[in-house]
């Protein structure tokens, strides 16, 4: 029930500053009104450096995908539908010259698995063929059909899993790849929060000097009257006239910075330069309590930098690893059976087969490497030892960081209260001397300073708001805990393929 107040309540402030820009001609039939979480959409789909880390973690996600389908089992058939060779060779056999013609056709149909529990590969191969071969030594022709089937694997010894470790360092940089977007995704928040209330910031301020400009227009009025009737001095008149130009400048600058900082925001969100905006922010702010202890707990639990590092802890291990296999002692083992037959009739291929058999086991054997691996590992040891200093200073910079945000949100407390009383004092100030002013009591000189110190204390009041509702927002990226709906912040970790 009461966040359905507050919803109402947000509601109604939205549109009574609708109501109050249209009356101020802000908004016109035109234009479109944006809120943050408009404008954080717009830009999550549109901004190029949104775009540019969604295609990185599409490519992560897609090189993991294929690494996946490699272990699964892959099918190939290669086919030589003619193949003919005439050769005149020595025989060391027969001692003699002999000239062979070949004419042949085959293909080869081959199963290959690989097995990532020990990084071997088990693969069964089948060869069938036709060969007509004519030997001059012999001068006869040999003609048939000839099949071989054979199951072979091969097998690594002494060494770490190739497979597992390369699938290994694609699901880590997968992992790395979604929290790179989502940290982004918290990044483009900032920004565009912080250039959307920069917008708010001019609207305001072109606000209030089209409010001094009236205001300005209403004394010069009054001057003018009272010098046409003689009541007032000529010089009241011409300073009269002179303040009426400031104010009038001062109006169109505001215009003018207002108009760029909103081709400002659209480049970055994404919309184009053409479409007429305004900002429609949230500006009031709530008191918001915030536990020093709970927002570094959650810090240290929830940011994902720290899961970074741990990842190129991780990585620098693989690093490791593969250096110690330089120059090590290691084996291959490798198995094949199967069966070989030959007939000039197709059918009878296996009338007569022959068992074929293959067992190899070799070993790579290091003598001398004149100390390059025991090198290389130090060199892979230190980068360890880097990558976890590194992590250890990311736990301290996300603590200082929560620290001094905790310390600035108490100081912008202290500072709107004292802003908003500000402008209340100044707008009593010059409501009164505007009375002065009326019954010729103080000159149009003076009355402009008062002005002038009501537009820089409403400024004040509106940049107050901003900073704090900027620093609170830094509080739930720093700390990935929304003290406002007291919850934690999920960023989006992945995309819909």
């Amino acid at each position: 029930m009461t966040q359905r107040i507050k919803q109402v309540k947000t509601t109604a402030r939205r549109l009574a500053l609708l109501i109050v820009l249209a009356a101020s001609g802000l908004l016109s039939s035109a234009q479109q009104g944006l809120t943050l979480e408009q404008s954080m959409q717009i830009a999550e789909s549109n901004s190029p450096a949104m775009k540019r880390t969604r295609l990185s973690l599409i490519r992560s996600q897609e090189n993991l995908n294929a690494q996946n389908a490699s272990l699964k089992s892959q099918f190939s058939l290669s086919v030589n539908p003619i193949g003919y060779s005439q050769n005149r060779s020595f025989n060391d056999l027969i001692s003699k010259w002999n000239s062979v013609k070949t004419t042949e056709s085959f293909g080869l149909f081959t199963i290959s698995q690989p097995i990532m529990f020990t990084d071997a590969r088990l693969s069964l191969v089948n060869r069938f063929g036709y060969r007509d071969s004519y030997s001059e030594y012999s001068n006869s022709t040999t003609k048939g059909f000839s099949n071989s089937l054979s199951l072979n694997l091969d097998q690594p010894l002494f060494t770490y899993n190739r497979t597992k470790l390369q699938l290994r360092e694609l699901e880590l940089a997968l992992e790395n790849s979604q929290i790179s977007y989502a940290v982004q995704l918290l990044s483009l928040e900032r920004g565009v929060s912080q250039a959307f209330y920069y917008v708010y910031q001019q609207q305001q301020s072109y606000e209030i000097a089209r409010q001094a400009f009236d205001n300005m227009q209403k004394s010069y009025e009054i001057i003018k009257n009272k010098v046409d009737a003689g009541i007032s001095a000529r010089e009241e008149g011409f300073q009269a006239e002179l303040n009426l130009a400031t104010a009038r400048s001062d109006y169109e600058n505001r215009q003018v910075d207002l108009e760029n900082a909103k081709d400002e925001f659209k480049i970055l969100i994404g919309l184009s330069l053409y479409d007429d905006i305004i900002v429609l922010p949230n500006i009031q702010v709530d008191t918001v309590q915030v536990d020093i202890a709970l927002a570094i707990d959650q810090g240290l639990a929830n940011r994902m930098e720290l899961r970074q590092r741990e990842i190129d802890i991780e990585a620098s291990q693989f690093d490791l690893i593969q250096t110690k296999s330089l120059n090590e002692f290691r084996g291959s083992l490798g198995l094949s059976i199967g069966l070989f037959g030959d007939n000039e009739k197709l059918g009878d291929v296996y009338a007569n087969p022959t068992d074929n058999e293959d067992v190899s086991l070799s070993f790579s054997i290091p003598l001398l490497d004149w100390g390059e691996r025991k090198s290389r590992i130090k060199a892979s040891e230190a980068a360890i030892q880097s990558a976890e200093i590194s992590l250890d200073e990311e736990k301290n910079d996300i603590i200082l960081g929560i620290r001094k945000v905790f310390r600035n949100l108490i100081n912008l407390r202290n500072q709107i209260d004292i802003a908003r009383q500000n402008v209340t004092n100044a707008q009593l100030t010059y409501d009164l001397n505007l009375e002065r002013y009326r019954n010729g009591d103080l000159t149009g000189m003076d009355l402009n300073l008062f002005q002038e110190q009501l537009s820089q204390k409403q400024l004040s009041y509106t940049n107050s708001l901003i900073s704090y509702k900027l620093e609170l927002l830094n509080l739930k990226i720093q700390t990935l805990y929304d003290f406002e709906k007291k919850e934690q912040v999920s960023p989006v970790m992945t995309l819909e393929q």
